[in-house]
Parts: structure tokens; sequence; C-alpha cells
């Protein structure tokens, strides 16, 4: 079995914002030559998620696609955007004293809850088929990473890993 990977960082801005990751997963793919097999991509980022959802051509203002502006806009619905401490019990005052005192953190910072929980129910990989040395993605599937952490601009880390023969 061959395994191949590589990560990349993104940066993003202090909003919630997908990006799109079709093409470097492809191309890690396509310079594997792995023909049979599954793709991989990750964050490790516990406020980021990893996800296939349709391209949408339209975009907001910002340059969000619609339809993933249409994924947020239902989230904000269930899990309420944090606003101010004590919407949610996380972070207590353990975590914030700890995020202040061992990595510099600002109380406000730790107002990304949300981001935590839609994270969980997106989830932070996806996986996808590799058949004859092509990711399976059908007609109009793509890969995004998102960043639901709208408290501060971020570096964040995808990786991706395609194994197979």
């Amino acid at each position: 079995m061959l395994v191949q990977s590589r990560s990349f960082i993104v940066s993003t801005p202090a909003r919630q914002e997908f990006f799109d990751v079709t093409d470097r997963l492809t191309q890690l793919v396509a310079e594997s030559g792995i023909e049979e097999g599954i793709a991989i991509a990750y964050t490790q980022h516990t406020s980021c998620c990893v996800f296939i959802q349709e391209e949408s051509e339209d975009v907001t203002y910002y340059g969000t696609q619609l339809i993933l502006q249409d994924t947020l806009n239902v989230f904000a619905k269930i899990v309420p955007p944090a606003r101010n401490e004590g919407q949610y019990l996380h972070p207590g005052p353990i975590h914030i004293k700890n995020a202040a005192d061992l990595r510099g953190e600002h109380p406000s910072w730790g107002l990304n809850t949300d981001g935590h929980i839609i994270s969980s129910i997106l989830g932070r990989s996806t996986t996808v088929p590799v058949v004859a040395g092509e990711g399976v993605l059908g007609e109009f599937g793509r890969i995004y990473f998102g960043d639901l952490d709208s408290v501060r601009t971020r570096e964040r880390t995808v990786f991706l890993t395609v194994m197979g023969r």
C-alpha cells in the first residue's frame, strides 16, 4: 500500500468562513500515482470542519457561496453565535484563566463555543474514494474546509492523505 501526505496553511478571517480545498486533494491524488484507494482531508482544529458540499456559483458580498451561507444561517438558528460570557457553559473561568496564563489569549477569544459545537456536528474530516486515479466527488461535489471560530484571524492547517494501490 502506498501512502502520501501533505499539509497546508489557510489564513482565515475573524468570521465564519469556508475554503474550497478540492483542487489540493485532487492534485495530491494525481501526483501519488494511486489508482484505487481513499483520499482524506482533515483538520485538527476543534472549531473547524471539513465536508463535501455542492458548489454554488453565486456568492455573498464576502464571497461565501450561497449554499455555505445557508448552512451557517441554519446552524445560527440551532447553535446561536456566542456573543457574551455566560451564554454557554463553556468556556468556564478555569479555561479562560488557563488560556490567558498559558497562551496569552484574550478572554473574548473564548466566545467561540458555537464554532466548537458546529464543528462536532459537521466533522473535521472527510474521506473520498479514489477510483481509476481520481477522487469520486460526483458532478457538483467539492471539499470545503471551514473555520467556525469568528473571534479572530487565524492560521489553520489542513492535512491531506491519499492511500491505496
